[in-house]
Protein backbone atom coordinates (compact mmCIF):
# COMPACT_ATOMS: atom_id res chain seq x y z
CA UNK A 1 0.00 0.00 0.00
CA UNK A 2 1.28 3.48 -1.04
CA UNK A 3 2.39 5.67 2.59
CA UNK A 4 -0.10 8.23 2.66
CA UNK A 5 1.25 11.98 2.60
CA UNK A 6 -0.74 15.02 5.08
CA UNK A 7 -2.43 17.66 2.91
CA UNK A 8 -3.03 21.21 4.14
CA UNK A 9 -5.05 23.64 2.06
CA UNK A 10 -5.11 21.31 -1.31
CA UNK A 11 -0.36 20.73 -0.80
CA UNK A 12 1.13 17.40 -0.41
CA UNK A 13 3.78 17.36 2.64
CA UNK A 14 6.35 15.04 1.33
CA UNK A 15 8.78 13.73 3.46
CA UNK A 16 12.44 15.25 1.85
CA UNK A 17 14.00 11.78 2.12
CA UNK A 18 13.63 8.52 4.24
CA UNK A 19 13.15 8.21 7.82
CA UNK A 20 11.44 10.50 10.19
CA UNK A 21 11.24 14.18 9.80
CA UNK A 22 10.08 16.49 12.65
CA UNK A 23 9.45 19.79 12.08
CA UNK A 24 11.56 22.81 13.41
CA UNK A 25 9.68 25.04 15.58
CA UNK A 26 12.40 26.89 17.48
CA UNK A 27 14.25 28.68 14.89
CA UNK A 28 11.35 29.23 12.34
CA UNK A 29 8.10 30.09 12.35
CA UNK A 30 7.06 30.00 9.20
CA UNK A 31 8.16 28.54 5.65
CA UNK A 32 11.22 29.67 4.20
CA UNK A 33 12.48 31.99 1.48
CA UNK A 34 14.33 30.17 -1.16
CA UNK A 35 17.89 31.86 -0.47
CA UNK A 36 17.67 30.85 3.23
CA UNK A 37 16.67 27.38 2.38
CA UNK A 38 19.74 27.48 0.26
CA UNK A 39 21.74 28.64 3.04
CA UNK A 40 20.41 25.65 5.54
CA UNK A 41 20.67 22.49 2.53
CA UNK A 42 24.51 23.47 2.21
CA UNK A 43 26.32 25.70 4.90
CA UNK A 44 24.14 24.68 8.07
CA UNK A 45 24.61 20.96 7.41
CA UNK A 46 28.09 21.34 6.56
CA UNK A 47 29.55 23.38 9.52
CA UNK A 48 27.42 21.28 12.07
CA UNK A 49 28.84 18.02 10.79
CA UNK A 50 32.30 19.41 10.63
CA UNK A 51 31.80 20.00 14.38
CA UNK A 52 30.85 16.93 15.29
CA UNK A 53 33.32 15.25 14.25
CA UNK A 54 36.04 17.59 15.65
CA UNK A 55 34.59 16.80 19.15
CA UNK A 56 33.41 13.35 18.69
CA UNK A 57 30.13 13.66 18.99
CA UNK A 58 27.96 10.31 17.85
CA UNK A 59 25.36 12.52 16.24
CA UNK A 60 26.75 13.35 12.84
CA UNK A 61 24.54 15.80 12.21
CA UNK A 62 20.88 17.06 11.66
CA UNK A 63 19.69 16.51 7.89
CA UNK A 64 17.42 19.28 6.79
CA UNK A 65 14.78 19.11 4.38
CA UNK A 66 11.86 20.98 3.36
CA UNK A 67 8.68 20.09 2.60
CA UNK A 68 6.28 23.15 1.50
CA UNK A 69 8.99 25.67 2.27
CA UNK A 70 8.56 24.61 6.13
CA UNK A 71 12.13 23.52 7.91
CA UNK A 72 12.20 19.94 8.62
CA UNK A 73 14.93 17.39 10.48
CA UNK A 74 16.47 14.39 11.18
CA UNK A 75 19.03 13.49 13.63
CA UNK A 76 22.09 11.16 11.62
CA UNK A 77 23.99 8.72 13.80
CA UNK A 78 27.39 7.72 12.83
CA UNK A 79 27.29 4.42 11.56
CA UNK A 80 23.71 4.69 11.08
CA UNK A 81 22.01 3.61 7.79
CA UNK A 82 20.08 6.78 5.76
CA UNK A 83 16.56 7.10 7.22
CA UNK A 84 17.05 4.90 10.38
CA UNK A 85 13.75 4.76 12.49
CA UNK A 86 15.95 4.73 16.28
CA UNK A 87 18.88 3.63 17.59
CA UNK A 88 19.82 0.32 17.68
CA UNK A 89 19.32 -2.10 20.76
CA UNK A 90 21.63 -1.59 23.28
CA UNK A 91 23.46 -4.88 22.66
CA UNK A 92 24.31 -4.20 19.36
CA UNK A 93 24.95 -0.20 19.93
CA UNK A 94 27.59 -1.87 22.34
CA UNK A 95 28.89 -4.29 19.55
CA UNK A 96 28.64 -1.88 16.85
CA UNK A 97 30.78 1.24 18.53
CA UNK A 98 33.81 -0.88 19.37
CA UNK A 99 34.05 -1.90 15.73
CA UNK A 100 32.88 1.12 13.46
CA UNK A 101 36.02 2.64 12.40
CA UNK A 102 34.25 5.96 12.60
CA UNK A 103 32.80 5.90 15.70
CA UNK A 104 35.98 4.25 17.26
CA UNK A 105 38.20 7.13 15.70
CA UNK A 106 35.21 9.62 17.75
CA UNK A 107 35.78 7.75 20.37
CA UNK A 108 39.28 9.25 20.48
CA UNK A 109 38.18 12.76 19.32
CA UNK A 110 35.82 12.98 22.47
CA UNK A 111 38.00 11.93 25.01
CA UNK A 112 40.45 14.65 23.58
CA UNK A 113 38.27 17.50 23.35
CA UNK A 114 37.04 17.45 27.11
CA UNK A 115 41.13 16.82 28.08
CA UNK A 116 42.23 19.37 26.18
CA UNK A 117 39.19 21.64 26.41
CA UNK A 118 39.38 22.16 22.62
CA UNK A 119 36.55 24.42 22.45
CA UNK A 120 39.26 27.23 24.01
CA UNK A 121 41.07 27.02 21.01
CA UNK A 122 38.26 27.38 18.68
CA UNK A 123 37.15 30.41 20.74
CA UNK A 124 40.37 31.59 19.95
CA UNK A 125 39.94 31.24 16.49
CA UNK A 126 36.60 32.56 16.68
CA UNK A 127 38.02 36.28 17.83
CA UNK A 128 41.12 35.87 16.05
CA UNK A 129 39.98 34.96 12.66
CA UNK A 130 36.68 34.16 11.94
CA UNK A 131 34.64 36.96 13.35
CA UNK A 132 37.05 39.81 11.84
CA UNK A 133 36.96 38.01 8.57
CA UNK A 134 33.13 37.72 8.31
CA UNK A 135 32.99 41.40 9.52
CA UNK A 136 35.08 42.29 6.30
CA UNK A 137 33.17 40.14 4.30
CA UNK A 138 29.90 41.94 5.23
CA UNK A 139 31.42 45.08 4.88
CA UNK A 140 32.42 44.42 1.58
CA UNK A 141 29.22 43.48 0.34
CA UNK A 142 27.13 46.16 2.20
CA UNK A 143 29.74 48.78 0.57
CA UNK A 144 28.28 48.11 -2.88
CA UNK A 145 25.64 50.54 -3.96
CA UNK A 146 23.13 48.15 -5.43
CA UNK A 147 21.12 50.88 -6.87
CA UNK A 148 23.59 51.59 -9.23
CA UNK A 149 24.20 48.41 -10.71
CA UNK A 150 23.67 47.25 -13.77
CA UNK A 151 20.24 44.22 -13.95
CA UNK A 152 23.04 42.08 -15.23
CA UNK A 153 25.50 42.99 -12.35
CA UNK A 154 22.45 43.55 -10.21
CA UNK A 155 21.80 39.20 -10.87
CA UNK A 156 25.87 38.84 -10.30
CA UNK A 157 24.97 40.65 -6.79
CA UNK A 158 22.12 38.42 -6.01
CA UNK A 159 24.58 35.03 -6.62
CA UNK A 160 27.10 36.40 -4.39
CA UNK A 161 24.54 36.55 -1.60
CA UNK A 162 23.29 33.58 -1.58
CA UNK A 163 26.81 32.02 -1.90
CA UNK A 164 27.83 34.40 0.83
CA UNK A 165 24.19 33.35 3.02
CA UNK A 166 25.68 29.79 2.49
CA UNK A 167 29.31 30.74 3.80
CA UNK A 168 27.66 32.26 6.41
CA UNK A 169 25.64 29.71 7.81
CA UNK A 170 28.36 27.23 7.50
CA UNK A 171 30.01 29.88 9.97
CA UNK A 172 27.77 29.81 12.54
CA UNK A 173 27.19 26.27 12.59
CA UNK A 174 30.88 25.68 12.74
CA UNK A 175 30.72 26.78 15.96
CA UNK A 176 27.65 25.40 17.18
CA UNK A 177 29.46 22.25 19.18
CA UNK A 178 31.69 24.47 20.62
CA UNK A 179 29.42 26.89 21.84
CA UNK A 180 26.84 24.07 23.25
CA UNK A 181 28.96 21.29 24.55
CA UNK A 182 30.90 23.24 27.24
CA UNK A 183 26.78 24.39 28.53
CA UNK A 184 25.44 20.75 28.26
CA UNK A 185 28.45 19.22 30.07
CA UNK A 186 28.24 21.99 33.18
CA UNK A 187 24.54 21.00 33.16
CA UNK A 188 24.72 17.38 32.79
CA UNK A 189 27.30 17.40 35.92
CA UNK A 190 25.46 20.10 37.55
CA UNK A 191 22.28 18.06 38.01
CA UNK A 192 23.43 14.94 38.57
CA UNK A 193 25.51 16.55 41.78
CA UNK A 194 22.98 18.81 42.76
CA UNK A 195 19.39 17.77 41.45
CA UNK A 196 18.89 21.71 40.44
CA UNK A 197 16.83 22.15 37.89
CA UNK A 198 18.47 23.95 34.32
CA UNK A 199 16.82 27.35 35.07
CA UNK A 200 18.45 27.61 38.68
CA UNK A 201 21.43 26.60 37.03
CA UNK A 202 21.67 28.81 34.31
CA UNK A 203 21.06 31.87 36.05
CA UNK A 204 24.55 31.50 37.25
CA UNK A 205 25.57 32.57 33.43
CA UNK A 206 23.45 36.12 33.36
CA UNK A 207 25.82 38.81 32.60
CA UNK A 208 28.32 36.46 30.92
CA UNK A 209 26.78 37.44 27.15
CA UNK A 210 26.89 40.98 26.06
CA UNK A 211 26.25 40.65 22.38
CA UNK A 212 22.20 38.87 23.78
CA UNK A 213 21.97 42.33 25.09
CA UNK A 214 21.23 43.32 21.38
CA UNK A 215 23.61 42.59 17.90
CA UNK A 216 24.67 47.06 18.70
CA UNK A 217 24.79 46.84 21.97
CA UNK A 218 27.75 49.12 22.00
CA UNK A 219 26.53 51.33 19.63
CA UNK A 220 23.13 51.92 21.29
CA UNK A 221 24.68 52.27 24.75
CA UNK A 222 26.91 54.92 23.09
CA UNK A 223 24.00 56.86 21.40
CA UNK A 224 21.74 56.51 24.45
CA UNK A 225 24.86 58.32 26.34
CA UNK A 226 25.28 61.16 23.94
CA UNK A 227 21.59 61.54 24.11
CA UNK A 228 21.95 62.25 27.91
CA UNK A 229 24.54 65.52 27.12
CA UNK A 230 22.03 67.12 24.46
CA UNK A 231 19.14 68.46 25.92
CA UNK A 232 17.70 69.65 22.35
CA UNK A 233 18.48 66.23 20.98
CA UNK A 234 15.85 64.56 23.95
CA UNK A 235 13.60 67.18 22.82
CA UNK A 236 13.79 65.73 19.21
CA UNK A 237 13.77 62.04 20.38
CA UNK A 238 10.32 62.78 22.73
CA UNK A 239 8.46 64.47 20.18
CA UNK A 240 5.30 63.08 18.66
CA UNK A 241 6.87 63.44 14.98
CA UNK A 242 7.30 59.96 12.81
CA UNK A 243 10.23 58.40 13.44
CA UNK A 244 11.69 58.82 10.25
CA UNK A 245 12.23 62.50 10.70
CA UNK A 246 13.40 61.72 14.15
CA UNK A 247 16.13 59.58 13.17
CA UNK A 248 16.94 61.90 10.18
CA UNK A 249 17.40 64.65 12.77
CA UNK A 250 19.10 63.13 15.11
CA UNK A 251 22.00 61.74 12.52
CA UNK A 252 22.11 65.02 11.28
CA UNK A 253 22.38 66.76 15.35
CA UNK A 254 26.17 67.99 15.58
CA UNK A 255 25.86 66.84 19.22
CA UNK A 256 25.15 63.51 18.63
CA UNK A 257 25.01 62.52 15.37
CA UNK A 258 27.81 60.24 14.98
CA UNK A 259 26.94 57.95 17.86
CA UNK A 260 23.05 57.77 16.62
CA UNK A 261 24.26 56.85 13.12
CA UNK A 262 26.79 54.53 14.26
CA UNK A 263 23.88 52.94 16.09
CA UNK A 264 22.04 53.04 12.68
CA UNK A 265 24.34 52.20 10.07
CA UNK A 266 25.35 49.00 12.84
CA UNK A 267 21.87 47.29 12.44
CA UNK A 268 20.51 48.87 9.26
CA UNK A 269 21.41 45.43 7.49
CA UNK A 270 20.60 42.97 9.76
CA UNK A 271 17.13 41.29 9.48
CA UNK A 272 15.49 40.50 12.97
CA UNK A 273 14.81 36.74 12.32
CA UNK A 274 16.14 33.86 10.44
CA UNK A 275 15.10 34.61 7.43
CA UNK A 276 15.48 37.27 4.43
CA UNK A 277 11.51 37.43 4.66
CA UNK A 278 11.92 38.93 7.71
CA UNK A 279 12.48 42.69 7.73
CA UNK A 280 15.91 44.60 8.06
CA UNK A 281 16.37 46.76 11.68
CA UNK A 282 16.87 49.94 9.05
CA UNK A 283 13.06 49.01 8.26
CA UNK A 284 11.70 49.60 11.26
CA UNK A 285 12.48 53.04 11.97
CA UNK A 286 9.68 53.02 14.96
CA UNK A 287 11.28 50.51 16.57
CA UNK A 288 14.90 52.28 15.72
CA UNK A 289 13.47 55.56 17.71
CA UNK A 290 11.79 53.10 20.98
CA UNK A 291 15.16 51.39 21.59
CA UNK A 292 16.97 54.89 21.68
CA UNK A 293 14.13 55.70 23.79
CA UNK A 294 14.33 52.35 26.09
CA UNK A 295 17.82 52.55 26.43
CA UNK A 296 17.98 56.47 27.40
CA UNK A 297 15.66 55.11 30.02
CA UNK A 298 18.05 52.33 31.62
CA UNK A 299 16.13 49.57 30.84
CA UNK A 300 18.66 47.33 31.06
CA UNK A 301 19.37 45.90 34.58
CA UNK A 302 22.76 45.07 35.80
CA UNK A 303 24.23 41.29 36.37
CA UNK A 304 23.60 41.04 39.82
CA UNK A 305 26.16 39.69 42.40
CA UNK A 306 25.46 36.18 41.80
CA UNK A 307 27.83 34.86 44.63
CA UNK A 308 25.22 33.79 47.49
CA UNK A 309 23.34 31.47 44.79
CA UNK A 310 26.74 30.28 43.85
CA UNK A 311 27.73 29.15 46.94
CA UNK A 312 24.90 27.43 47.76
CA UNK A 313 24.61 25.69 44.55
CA UNK A 314 28.40 24.53 45.64
CA UNK A 315 27.68 23.59 48.97
CA UNK A 316 25.11 20.99 47.24
CA UNK A 317 27.44 19.43 45.58
CA UNK A 318 29.12 16.57 47.11
CA UNK A 319 32.94 17.24 48.41
CA UNK A 320 34.83 15.11 45.78
CA UNK A 321 33.29 16.62 42.59
CA UNK A 322 33.27 20.53 43.33
CA UNK A 323 36.40 20.93 41.60
CA UNK A 324 35.11 19.28 38.51
CA UNK A 325 31.77 21.82 39.31
CA UNK A 326 34.07 24.78 39.06
CA UNK A 327 36.24 23.73 36.29
CA UNK A 328 32.77 23.44 34.12
CA UNK A 329 31.43 26.16 35.38
CA UNK A 330 34.36 28.39 34.56
CA UNK A 331 34.65 26.81 30.91
CA UNK A 332 30.85 27.40 30.24
CA UNK A 333 31.22 31.23 31.39
CA UNK A 334 33.92 31.96 29.35
CA UNK A 335 32.30 30.31 26.22
CA UNK A 336 28.78 31.24 26.91
CA UNK A 337 29.01 34.57 24.28
CA UNK A 338 30.07 32.34 21.45
CA UNK A 339 26.64 30.63 21.25
CA UNK A 340 24.46 34.23 20.13
CA UNK A 341 27.71 35.77 18.87
CA UNK A 342 28.10 33.18 16.23
CA UNK A 343 24.70 33.89 14.40
CA UNK A 344 24.93 37.63 15.07
CA UNK A 345 28.44 38.00 13.02
CA UNK A 346 27.35 35.80 10.94
CA UNK A 347 23.86 34.70 9.05
CA UNK A 348 21.97 37.44 10.53
CA UNK A 349 24.13 40.35 9.16
CA UNK A 350 24.40 37.79 5.48
CA UNK A 351 20.74 37.12 5.36
CA UNK A 352 19.66 41.02 5.22
CA UNK A 353 22.32 41.58 3.08
CA UNK A 354 20.80 39.35 0.67
CA UNK A 355 17.16 40.98 1.18
CA UNK A 356 18.56 44.56 0.40
CA UNK A 357 19.40 42.97 -2.78
CA UNK A 358 16.08 41.39 -3.43
CA UNK A 359 14.42 44.15 -2.54
CA UNK A 360 16.14 46.18 -5.22
CA UNK A 361 15.23 43.44 -7.50
CA UNK A 362 11.79 43.76 -6.63
CA UNK A 363 11.91 47.70 -6.99
CA UNK A 364 12.93 47.39 -10.94
CA UNK A 365 10.69 44.52 -11.81
CA UNK A 366 7.98 45.77 -10.28
CA UNK A 367 8.58 48.91 -12.48
CA UNK A 368 8.63 46.37 -15.01
CA UNK A 369 5.52 45.28 -14.60
CA UNK A 370 7.00 41.63 -13.55
CA UNK A 371 6.14 41.48 -10.19
CA UNK A 372 2.97 43.06 -8.33
CA UNK A 373 5.45 44.15 -4.92
CA UNK A 374 8.80 44.53 -4.54
CA UNK A 375 8.71 42.43 -1.39
CA UNK A 376 7.63 39.63 -3.70
CA UNK A 377 11.17 39.61 -5.30
CA UNK A 378 12.49 37.68 -1.58
CA UNK A 379 10.32 34.45 -2.84
CA UNK A 380 12.54 34.31 -5.84
CA UNK A 381 15.67 31.84 -6.79
CA UNK A 382 18.47 33.43 -8.01
CA UNK A 383 18.16 31.80 -11.21
CA UNK A 384 14.42 33.62 -11.63
CA UNK A 385 15.99 37.04 -10.53
CA UNK A 386 18.43 36.66 -13.69
CA UNK A 387 16.27 35.44 -15.92
CA UNK A 388 13.26 37.98 -14.95
CA UNK A 389 15.78 40.78 -14.97
CA UNK A 390 17.49 39.77 -18.32
CA UNK A 391 14.42 38.96 -19.85
CA UNK A 392 15.49 35.61 -20.36
CA UNK A 393 13.34 32.38 -20.34
CA UNK A 394 12.03 30.26 -17.24
CA UNK A 395 11.11 33.04 -15.11
CA UNK A 396 8.26 32.39 -12.67
CA UNK A 397 4.41 34.92 -13.92
CA UNK A 398 4.33 37.68 -11.30
CA UNK A 399 0.73 35.68 -10.10
CA UNK A 400 2.83 32.83 -9.14
CA UNK A 401 5.76 34.88 -6.81
CA UNK A 402 2.68 36.54 -5.31
CA UNK A 403 1.27 32.97 -4.82
CA UNK A 404 4.53 31.96 -3.56
CA UNK A 405 4.36 34.98 -1.18
CA UNK A 406 0.98 34.54 0.48
CA UNK A 407 1.00 30.88 1.18
CA UNK A 408 4.82 31.95 3.09
CA UNK A 409 3.70 34.85 4.70
CA UNK A 410 -0.35 33.30 6.14
CA UNK A 411 0.81 29.66 6.86
CA UNK A 412 2.93 29.10 10.32
CA UNK A 413 4.79 26.20 11.62
CA UNK A 414 0.92 26.18 13.76
CA UNK A 415 -0.61 24.97 10.18
CA UNK A 416 2.16 22.33 9.03
CA UNK A 417 2.24 18.77 10.52
CA UNK A 418 4.82 18.48 13.23
CA UNK A 419 6.29 15.09 11.72
CA UNK A 420 6.26 13.73 8.48
CA UNK A 421 6.58 9.84 8.17
CA UNK A 422 6.93 9.34 12.82
CA UNK A 423 8.97 11.47 14.91
CA UNK A 424 12.85 10.97 15.22
CA UNK A 425 13.49 8.81 18.45
CA UNK A 426 15.35 10.10 21.06
CA UNK A 427 19.28 9.12 21.30
CA UNK A 428 20.67 6.30 23.07
CA UNK A 429 21.58 6.68 26.79
CA UNK A 430 25.45 8.07 27.42
CA UNK A 431 25.48 5.01 29.34
CA UNK A 432 25.52 2.22 26.66
CA UNK A 433 28.49 4.05 25.14
CA UNK A 434 32.14 3.53 25.46
CA UNK A 435 33.54 5.39 28.35
CA UNK A 436 35.69 7.78 26.44
CA UNK A 437 32.02 8.73 24.66
CA UNK A 438 29.88 9.20 27.39
CA UNK A 439 30.98 12.67 29.01
CA UNK A 440 30.48 14.44 25.51
CA UNK A 441 27.11 12.30 24.70
CA UNK A 442 26.26 13.05 28.11
CA UNK A 443 26.64 16.69 27.61
CA UNK A 444 24.78 17.01 24.09
CA UNK A 445 21.77 15.38 25.05
CA UNK A 446 21.45 17.46 28.33
CA UNK A 447 21.73 20.53 25.78
CA UNK A 448 19.19 19.43 23.15
CA UNK A 449 16.94 18.35 25.82
CA UNK A 450 17.00 21.66 27.58
CA UNK A 451 16.75 23.63 24.26
CA UNK A 452 13.51 22.01 23.11
CA UNK A 453 11.65 20.47 26.00
CA UNK A 454 9.01 21.69 27.87
CA UNK A 455 6.51 19.88 30.07
CA UNK A 456 2.76 19.37 29.01
CA UNK A 457 0.59 21.28 31.57
CA UNK A 458 -2.50 22.04 30.77
CA UNK A 459 -3.51 25.74 30.01
CA UNK A 460 -7.02 27.59 30.15
CA UNK A 461 -8.71 30.65 28.49
CA UNK A 462 -7.26 32.80 31.38
CA UNK A 463 -4.23 30.68 32.72
CA UNK A 464 -0.72 29.37 30.40
CA UNK A 465 1.87 27.61 31.45
CA UNK A 466 5.36 27.25 30.41
CA UNK A 467 9.12 27.08 31.90
CA UNK A 468 10.05 30.07 34.14
CA UNK A 469 13.48 31.09 32.75
CA UNK A 470 14.16 34.13 35.27
CA UNK A 471 12.61 35.48 37.87
CA UNK A 472 9.92 38.49 39.06
CA UNK A 473 6.72 39.69 38.37
CA UNK A 474 5.66 41.81 35.76
CA UNK A 475 2.16 43.39 34.48
CA UNK A 476 1.67 45.22 31.18
CA UNK A 477 0.58 44.91 27.77
CA UNK A 478 0.50 41.63 25.86
CA UNK A 479 2.14 42.86 21.94
CA UNK A 480 1.58 39.82 19.85
CA UNK A 481 4.62 39.67 17.24
CA UNK A 482 3.34 37.39 14.50
CA UNK A 483 6.21 38.31 11.98
CA UNK A 484 8.54 41.30 11.62
CA UNK A 485 5.59 43.81 10.60
CA UNK A 486 4.70 43.97 13.96
CA UNK A 487 8.13 45.00 15.33
CA UNK A 488 6.64 48.90 14.86
CA UNK A 489 3.70 48.17 17.40
CA UNK A 490 6.14 47.78 20.19
CA UNK A 491 6.75 50.21 23.04
CA UNK A 492 8.78 50.51 26.43
CA UNK A 493 6.99 47.85 28.89
CA UNK A 494 5.27 45.68 26.50
CA UNK A 495 5.24 41.91 26.82
CA UNK A 496 6.71 40.31 23.89
CA UNK A 497 4.37 37.41 23.01
CA UNK A 498 5.88 35.24 20.12
CA UNK A 499 6.00 31.86 18.73
CA UNK A 500 9.51 31.76 19.30
CA UNK A 501 12.44 34.24 19.13
CA UNK A 502 16.39 34.78 17.57
CA UNK A 503 19.50 35.86 18.32
CA UNK A 504 18.23 39.09 16.22
CA UNK A 505 15.01 40.07 18.03
CA UNK A 506 17.19 41.97 20.01
CA UNK A 507 16.66 45.04 18.41
CA UNK A 508 13.56 45.16 20.49
CA UNK A 509 14.97 43.53 23.56
CA UNK A 510 15.22 47.07 25.54
CA UNK A 511 11.86 47.89 25.20
CA UNK A 512 10.56 44.52 27.15
CA UNK A 513 8.64 43.92 30.38
CA UNK A 514 8.58 40.35 29.93
CA UNK A 515 8.62 37.56 27.20
CA UNK A 516 6.52 34.79 26.50
CA UNK A 517 6.88 32.41 23.81
CA UNK A 518 4.88 29.29 22.42
CA UNK A 519 7.97 27.26 22.07
CA UNK A 520 11.41 26.40 23.48
CA UNK A 521 13.50 25.20 26.53
CA UNK A 522 15.20 26.39 28.72
CA UNK A 523 18.35 27.06 26.52
CA UNK A 524 16.82 28.51 23.31
CA UNK A 525 17.11 32.30 22.66
CA UNK A 526 14.09 33.88 24.59
CA UNK A 527 15.74 32.53 27.47
CA UNK A 528 18.78 33.84 27.40
CA UNK A 529 17.47 37.27 26.80
CA UNK A 530 15.14 36.96 29.53
CA UNK A 531 18.28 36.10 31.69
CA UNK A 532 20.58 38.73 30.35
CA UNK A 533 17.58 41.67 31.20
CA UNK A 534 16.64 40.63 33.90
CA UNK A 535 13.07 40.42 33.00
CA UNK A 536 10.36 37.95 33.92
CA UNK A 537 10.31 34.98 30.93
CA UNK A 538 8.11 32.15 30.25
CA UNK A 539 9.02 30.09 27.08
CA UNK A 540 7.07 26.71 25.75
CA UNK A 541 3.63 27.73 26.67
CA UNK A 542 2.11 26.24 23.80
CA UNK A 543 -0.99 28.43 23.18
CA UNK A 544 -0.03 31.86 23.96
CA UNK A 545 0.03 33.57 20.43
CA UNK A 546 -3.31 31.58 20.26
CA UNK A 547 -4.83 32.23 23.37
CA UNK A 548 -3.22 35.69 24.19
CA UNK A 549 -4.75 38.90 21.94
CA UNK A 550 -2.72 41.93 20.84
CA UNK A 551 -3.66 44.65 23.71
CA UNK A 552 -4.63 42.02 26.38
CA UNK A 553 -3.01 42.89 30.08
CA UNK A 554 -1.37 40.06 31.58
CA UNK A 555 0.89 39.20 34.31
CA UNK A 556 3.84 36.95 34.00
CA UNK A 557 5.01 35.17 36.65
CA UNK A 558 8.71 34.34 36.40
CA UNK A 559 8.87 32.36 39.95
CA UNK A 560 5.67 29.94 38.72
CA UNK A 561 5.85 29.89 34.87
CA UNK A 562 2.68 31.39 34.76
CA UNK A 563 1.02 33.73 32.23
CA UNK A 564 -2.41 35.04 33.82
CA UNK A 565 -4.72 37.19 31.08
CA UNK A 566 -6.42 39.64 33.30
CA UNK A 567 -8.40 41.48 29.94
Amino acid sequence: MSEQHPVVQGRTFTPPGKGPWELETTHSARPMTPLAQDAFMTGFKRGFAEGTARYGVLLSHLEPGFSQGFFYNQPVAVGAPAGAMEPPPKPVLQLVSRIHPEMRRRHKAAERAIREKLWREDLRNWDDVDKPAAIKSHQAIQAVDVGALSDAGLADHVGQCVQHAIDAAYLHHKYTIPACLPVGDFLAGAIAWTGAPVGELMTLLRGRSAVSRGFAADELEAAAKALTTSDSARVVLASARDSESILSELTADPEVGAEVSAYVEAVRWRCVGYDLGDKAAGELPDTLVESLRSSLAGSWAAAPDDDAALQALRERVPAEHREDFDDRLAEVRLMYRLRDERGVYSDGWAVGLGRRALLEVGRRLTAKGLLNDPEHAVDLRADEVRALLLGGAGGPSAADVAERFAWRTTMTTSDAPPFLRALPAPPPPAEWLPRPARRTAAAMNTFMASLFAVPETPNTDTLLTGLAVNTGVYEGPARLVESSDDFGRIRQGDVLVTRMTSPYFNVVLPMLGAIVTDRGGQLCHAAIVAREYGIPGIVGTRDATRTIRDGDRVRVDGTTGEVHLLG
